[in-house]
């Protein structure tokens, strides 16, 4: 099928799903997080090829972890479609209604955005989840995964369309681009006729060549960043796991802290320990000069360091003068995502908070938090690090926009 096709039959499906009752949206959810466990081989032996392939491509073994499904990861991935059934269903929500002076009703309401593409990397899981979000919220989706994962995205996609059968829901509500041709990427993200909005999900490159190729709207989601800000006052025994989680838990994702600040009251006796727990988990420590000066065998850190986002089992580590000075270097080379201070002091938390310029701010927790289901939103699309439309873990209301409704008995402008 061409690309033309595809999007021609989304913009009929777009049509059609923003008529559905949340009862059929619902029940379609639930359909398609039975057929993802019904058909578990199926989607595990494609899986299986791509794994194989990338696996003599030499990809990193991080990447390698985000590519690879078990029949774990395909459970949660129901599991996720069943939460995001459960949730509100935004559409048609009344947002406000206010009268005027001369007698008019004005009201808000909350309708879907159409038809969404997603342009993403070697995510698997990201073909269910999207597709779940854009049902509930009404949307018709265009799925374009990576070459990586094209075997398990087709799968995926073929067996939650084949379980729309019969649901009220159209099957080209979903539909995956088969072809890995950048060639047809390009082309998609020109699609603006068929095509309300289109979000990227991946590396800083994939963001990059979205943002600056596509005709259509983006919402850019993020490279990560992330941040770990220990205070002079912070619990020393605490900190050290909540940084290992953050970084090794799955160094591979956006929301795994890339940096470790540290205050220079503490740095002498808390570092050393820092270091070599980070090193017992297999990090590559690289520090600014005065960390080489209390561990001199770290790689020492260049300016790009302090700018890159590593995905690896690597962490920059910084000193600094207090939290002003924390704060200045986090939004200088940051990627507004996810940071994180680790104090006892309400008012540093709070200035943390209000001050540091990212889609989600924490105090005493790992940023590995970011997430849409950990947020409670069932699933996410993605994690937006723009200000426009949505911002941080974007789940089935941020699918949504509004169109004012006006009720009137007559009435005409003098």
């Amino acid at each position: 099928m061409s690309l033309l096709e595809i999007c021609r039959k989304a913009r009929v499906a777009a049509f059609e799903m923003a008529k559905l009752s949340a009862e059929t949206k619902d029940n379609a959810l639930c359909r398609m997080a039975n057929a993802l466990e019904a058909n578990i081989d199926i989607i595990l032996a494609a899986n299986l090829q791509d794994a194989n392939a990338a696996k003599a491509k030499g990809l990193k073994a991080a990447l390698l972890d985000r590519l690879a499904l078990d029949k774990k990861k395909v459970v949660n991935m129901a599991r996720s479609l069943r939460e995001v059934g459960g949730l509100p269903d935004p559409v048609g929500a009344i947002e406000r209604t206010w009268t005027r002076p001369n007698g008019l009703i004005i009201g808000i309401l909350r309708v879907p955005l159409g038809v969404v593409g997603v342009i993403y990397e070697s995510r698997p899981d990201v073909t269910s989840d999207a597709a779940g979000i854009c049902i509930k919220s009404g949307n018709a989706v265009i799925l374009r995964g990576g070459s990586d994962a094209i075997n398990s995205n087709v799968a995926i996609g073929e067996v939650l369309r084949d379980a729309l059968t019969g649901t009220g829901v159209p099957e080209d509500a979903i539909q995956v681009i088969s072809s890995p041709d950048r060639a047809v990427a390009e082309e998609f993200m020109r699609m603006r006729e068929y095509v309300d909005v289109l979000i990227p999900r991946g590396g800083a490159d994939l963001i990059k060549t979205v943002v600056e190729k596509s005709r259509i709207p983006v919402i850019e989601t993020g490279t990560g960043n992330c941040h770990i800000y220990v205070s002079e006052d912070a619990d020393l025994e605490q900190a050290i796991p909540i940084i290992i989680n953050a970084k090794c838990q799955r160094p591979g994702t956006c929301n795994a802290a890339e940096k470790l600040i540290v205050d220079r009251s503490i740095a002498e006796r808390f570092l050393p320990k820092a270091i070599f727990a980070l090193r017992e988990k297999g990090v590559e420590v690289r520090g600014d000069e005065e960390t080489k000066r209390i561990v001199p065998d770290v790689k020492e850190a260049t300016e790009k360091d302090w700018y890159t986002e590593f995905l690896d089992l690597i962490i920059g580590v910084k000193i600094v003068g207090g939290l002003d000075e924390a704060i200045a270097h986090i939004n200088k080379y940051g990627t507004k995502h996810s940071d994180s201070i680790l104090t006892a002091s309400f008012d540093k938390a709070l200035k943390f908070i209000k001050q540091v310029d990212s889609a989600a701010v924490y105090w005493n927790a790992s940023t590995r938090f970011t997430d849409g289901n950990q947020f409670g939103l069932g699933a996410e699309i993605g994690i937006s690090t723009q200000k426009l439309h949505a911002r941080g873990p974007m789940s089935v209301q941020h699918l949504t926009s509004t169109k004012y409704f006006v009720l009137g008995r007559g009435h005409i402008r003098e």
